[in-house]
């Protein structure tokens, strides 16, 4: 239809004139994903994703697929994508999205297991959550480990709610060490790419997959930023709105707000768990050539968020009690 065309070149030159007009803002946001890449996510995600490859090609997911299993029989999914919950728990968003793209890619999963594997493995760093979020923006260390909690608790709730999603079908429980290590032996001597192409490849893809987060990262920024610009809502929902977009941010804003400290920990919690529309737009760009589906996540991701906020609210008071 002509009307979408116009539509999407008027909004484009609209931000265009806002670039022009409130350089500054808009400059200070760039500044600021700059600064959260350049201090949060280089450092934290891109060893993750050099070592992430090579773990693949000599045999890790087999390894621990095969001492998983009663772990991820639970959720009714392949013990291979046991790798893509260890690696995301350590790692965070959207670092899930590569794991489960290069196990697709690989032949470890098929599509309907990549993405139910995607649904509940969508966590956001523990350093992001215990540093920054805790520490730096909450200026409270205990609230920062129940936040943690809630957050993880409330995607392995919503993997149990799903596992009847396309259920892989049931593998032997049996957990064998002397096994796992044969199926990672045996990974290891069938790969036939030498050590440093694997490593070269490995360099390669995750650098431009950190160059993609950081430009849609600075995107949903001076989104944001536009936004504040124009439209005048209650600086507390201006904070939420800005935390669904591009979530640090909006942590950020909600911590700087005169409100409970109960209030903070649901809505940070609750951004944490969606990921905000800039971690969203991320997944979307890594998994975009593959056959996973995205709308199931975006489902998981409402419900998730809303499980950890219930969680929060109903264990904030004794939590703050025990300290």
């Amino acid at each position: 239809m002509k009307i979408i065309s116009v539509l999407i070149m008027t909004i484009l030159t609209f931000i265009c004139f806002e670039i022009l007009t409130a350089s500054q803002s808009i400059i200070d946001s760039v500044s600021f994903a700059l600064y959260i890449f350049k201090n949060n996510i280089f450092p934290s995600l891109f060893p993750f994703f050099v070592l992430s490859q090579l773990m693949i090609k000599y045999g890790l997911p087999e390894f621990i697929g095969n001492l998983l299993k009663p772990l991820m029989s639970l959720f009714k999914i392949k013990s291979n994508c046991a790798f893509i919950l260890v690696m995301s728990i350590i790692s965070g968003n959207p670092a899930n999205a590569k794991y489960t793209k290069e196990l697709l890619d690989s032949g470890h999963i098929n599509a309907h297991e990549a993405t139910k594997i995607l649904c509940f493995t969508c966590f956001a760093s523990p350093l992001f959550i215990l540093g920054t979020v805790s520490l730096m923006f909450l200026n409270n260390k205990e609230v920062g480990l129940l936040i943690l909690l809630c957050h993880y608790l409330g995607n392995f709730i919503v993997g149990l709610l799903i596992r009847n999603y396309h259920p892989s079908p049931k593998e032997k429980e049996k957990i064998s060490l002397s096994q796992a290590i044969l199926s990672m032996h045996q990974k290891r001597i069938s790969n036939k790419e030498n050590f440093g192409t694997i490593i070269t490849n490995s360099l390669i893809s995750s650098i431009n997959t950190l160059l993609l987060i950081l430009g849609v990262m600075t995107m949903c920024l001076v989104i944001t930023t536009i936004i504040d610009n124009h439209i005048n809502l209650n600086s507390v929902l201006q904070s939420i709105l800005n935390g669904y977009i591009e979530m640090t941010q909006g942590i950020k804003y909600i911590s700087m707000e005169d409100i409970p400290l109960k209030l903070k920990c649901i809505l940070s919690v609750m951004i944490l768990s969606f990921g905000g529309l800039s971690v969203h737009m991320q997944i979307v760009s890594i998994i975009s050539d593959t056959k996973i589906k995205y709308f199931p996540f975006l489902v998981c991701r409402i419900i998730h968020s809303l499980i950890s906020g219930l969680l929060m609210f109903l264990t904030f008071d004794l939590w703050i009690n025990l300290f």
